[in-house]
Formats: C-alpha cells, sequence, structure tokens
C-alpha cells in the first residue's frame, strides 16, 4: 500500500513571534461566558491551527474586572474554598467578599477551570493578565479590542 503524502497529520510548532494580545472588557459580564473565551483564546483553540498539547494560543489582557457580574442568584450563594492541610483548616470566602479583595483571583479560578489539568495549563495561564480597571501596563504590546 502507497502512502499518500497529503495526509500526514500536522503538528504546530510554537512560535513566540505569532502570539497576539488582545484586551478583553469584563465590565457587566457574565463571569462564566467571559471565563470561557478567555480560555479558548488562551489555549488557541479559535485558530486554525490548534494542536491539544502545544501552546499555540494568544496573551489576554482583561479590564475592568471589578465589573464583573454573576446571574440569578449566585452573586449571595456562590463559595470560594481553600484548605491549607491541617484538620480544621477550611476556609470559605464569599463572592462579594472576594470581589472586594482579589476581583482578578475570581476570573483568574474561572478560567483555570476550564483549562486542562496538566503541565501546559501552569505555562498557558502565565499569559493572562487581569487588571481591576480600565488602565493597564501593556500598551507596548500593541494589543486589540476582543468581544465576547
Amino acid at each position: 500500500m502507497k502512502l499518500n503524502k497529503s495526509n500526514k497529520t500536522f503538528v504546530h510548532k510554537p512560535d513566540k513571534d505569532r502570539k497576539k494580545w488582545w484586551v478583553i472588557d469584563a465590565q457587566d459580564v457574565p463571569l462564566g461566558r467571559l471565563a470561557s473565551t478567555v480560555a479558548n483564546i488562551l489555549r488557541g483553540k479559535d485558530k486554525p491551527y490548534y494542536t491539544p498539547f502545544v501552546d499555540s494560543g494568544d496573551f489576554v489582557v482583561v479590564i475592568n474586572a471589578r465589573q464583573v457580574k454573576l446571574t440569578g442568584k449566585k452573586a449571595e450563594q456562590k463559595m470560594y474554598y481553600r484548605h491549607s492541610g491541617y484538620v480544621g483548616n477550611l476556609r470559605e470566602i464569599p463572592f462579594r467578599q472576594m470581589m472586594e479583595k482579589h476581583p482578578d483571583r475570581v476570573i483568574r479560578l474561572a478560567v483555570r477551570g476550564m483549562l486542562p489539568r496538566n503541565r501546559l495549563n501552569r505555562q498557558i495561564i502565565k499569559k493572562l493578565k487581569i487588571y481591576p480597571d480600565s488602565d493597564h501596563r501593556h500598551q507596548a504590546q500593541q494589543p486589540q479590542p476582543r468581544g465576547i
């Protein structure tokens, strides 16, 4: 049987020059919708040359993280949990309190939950930059605005 050369599997090689920078405004956007869009961009799933085991995604700058919203009663009911590993050290933090102190962590945790649980996760999450207000320090990279 003769092998057809056009039927070879394409594997994208990571190229740092092709990485773009995107700005996403989180004002009045539901958290889950924002997180899924950001996760797809970070992973590179919006590109024609997506490869699951290669970091081919772009950088994302999220602004106005303080104004992200939740639908329904989730703003009052949602809790964040963390545990130190010692008995009795489970910490519960309500969504409202987390938004007051660390609005960037709310988005980062939501996006991280939508990424694969492997080494690539740690590499991909570094490309996410979150700012609570509309000003950011990535003007030199000439980020382009992107809708959700």
